[in-house]
C-alpha cells in the first residue's frame, strides 16, 4: 500500500497529542456525578471514554483517507529477442594435440559448456564434423541436454578428415528457416579444409544469404604442437605435428557474413574468445511495466465519518441516557 498525498499523515501526530491531553484531563480531574452510571454497585466511566475514543478514531481514519491510500500492483511484461546459435566442433584426430590443455578437443568442449552457462533465452545447437558433418543436437533451450551430449562426445565417431565447409553448411541448413532475431554460427577448427562436397567459402556465401553471422576460431599454437601416440608396448609417447590452419580462409568466411575470426593459442585465450562472442551476441530484453492502482480511501473515509457521527450521538444522547438510567 502507498499514499498519494502522504503529508496529511503528519496530522496523526496532532491527533495523538490531543488524545493524550484529553486522557490526562479526564484522569486528573474529578468528573461530575452525572457522567457515571451505577452498574452492579460499581461506578463505570464507559460513557465518558466512548465518545472521545470514537471521535479520535474517526479523525485518524479521515486523515488516512485524505492521504489517498492506494494499492499498487506491478505487472512486468518482457519481450525477448532470442538468438539461435550453432556451435560447430572439429572432431578430426588432430584435435588430440596438447598445445591447448588438456588437449584441443577437451578444451573446446569445456569452454563451449561454459559458454552455454551464460545464455538464458537463446536456443543453442551442436554440429560436429570430421570427414562428414552431422547435427548432434538441433537448436534447443534444453541446456542440460546440450551439455550431456557435449560431455559424451568422443573423437573417432566420424571418419577422420576436416570438412570445414560441410560443418558450416550443416549449420546453415539448421538455421535457414529460423525466425530468431539473430542467427549465429561459432565454428572451431584446428586445420585446413581437406574433405567434403562443399568448400568453406561457398558455405559462407550460403550463410550470408540466410542472414547468418559466422564466427570462426582457429585453435592451436604456432609452428608445431605435441601430439600423443599410445603405443601398446612402450605406452604413451609424444611427437611434434605441424600446425596447419588456413587463417586467410577462416577470416574470409567470417568477414563475408559480418562475423570475426579469432585465434586461440591456449585454453585461456579460447575462453576469452568465447567470452567476447558472448558479449557481441546478446539478446535484448525489453520490459514494459503496467501499474494497476486501486484507491483505498473509501475504506477509511466511510468508517471515519461513521465514528464521528457515533461520537456526536454519544455526546448528545448517550450521557443523557446514562443519567436517566
Amino acid at each position: 500500500m502507498a499514499f498519494l498525498d502522504p503529508p496529511w499523515l503528519f496530522l496523526l501526530c496532532l491527533v495523538a497529542v490531543l488524545a493524550a491531553l484529553h486522557a490526562w484531563r479526564i484522569r486528573s480531574h474529578r468528573l461530575p456525578a452525572i457522567l457515571f452510571t451505577q452498574i452492579g454497585g460499581r461506578v463505570s466511566s464507559f460513557w465518558v471514554w466512548l465518545a472521545p475514543i470514537a471521535g479520535y478514531l474517526g479523525a485518524v481514519l479521515l486523515i488516512v483517507a485524505m492521504a489517498r491510500p492506494v494499492l499498487l500492483n506491478e505487472i512486468v511484461e518482457q519481450k525477448t529477442e532470442g538468438i539461435d546459435i550453432i556451435l560447430v566442433v572439429d572432431l578430426s584426430t588432430s584435435m588430440r594435440a596438447e598445445d591447448l590443455r588438456p588437449n584441443r578437443f577437451e578444451a573446446a568442449k569445456a569452454v563451449a559448456s561454459e559458454f552455454m552457462d551464460g545464455r538464458t533465452n537463446d536456443r543453442i545447437g551442436l554440429v560436429v564434423f570430421a570427414r562428414q558433418s552431422f547435427t548432434l543436437v538441433p537448436p534447443t533451450l534444453d541446456y542440460r541436454l546440450l551439455k550431456r551430449a557435449l560431455s559424451d562426445l568422443k573423437m573417432g565417431q566420424v571418419e577422420d578428415g576436416t570438412a570445414i565447409g560441410m560443418g558450416l553448411a550443416t549449420s546453415v541448413n539448421r538455421l535457414r528457416r529460423s525466425e530468431a532475431a539473430s542467427k549465429v554460427v561459432v565454428l572451431l577448427t584446428d586445420g585446413e579444409n581437406n574433405a567434403g562436397e562443399i568448400d568453406p567459402l561457398t558455405s559462407a556465401d550460403l550463410a550470408k544469404t540466410f542472414g547468418i553471422r559466422v564466427y570462426t576460431i582457429g585453435a592451436s599454437t604456432e609452428g608445431t604442437a605435441p601430439y600423443p601416440i599410445d603405443d601398446p608396448v612402450f605406452g604413451r609417447r609424444y611427437h611434434s605435428i605441424r600446425v596447419d590452419i588456413d587463417e586467410p580462409m577462416l577470416t574470409e568466411m567470417a568477414e563475408k557474413t559480418g562475423g570475426r575470426y579469432f585465434r586461440a593459442r591456449n585454453t585461456n585465450a579460447l575462453r576469452e574468445i568465447y567470452a567476447e562472442i558472448d558479449r557481441l551476441e546478446r539478446s535484448e530484453v525489453e520490459e514494459t511495466v503496467f501499474i494497476d492502482r486501486k484507491d483505498l480511501y473509501p475504506y477509511f473515509l466511510i468508517p471515519g465519518l461513521l465514528f464521528l457521527l457515533l461520537a456526536v450521538a454519544i455526546d448528545r444522547y448517550g450521557l443523557r441516557y446514562a443519567h436517566a438510567a
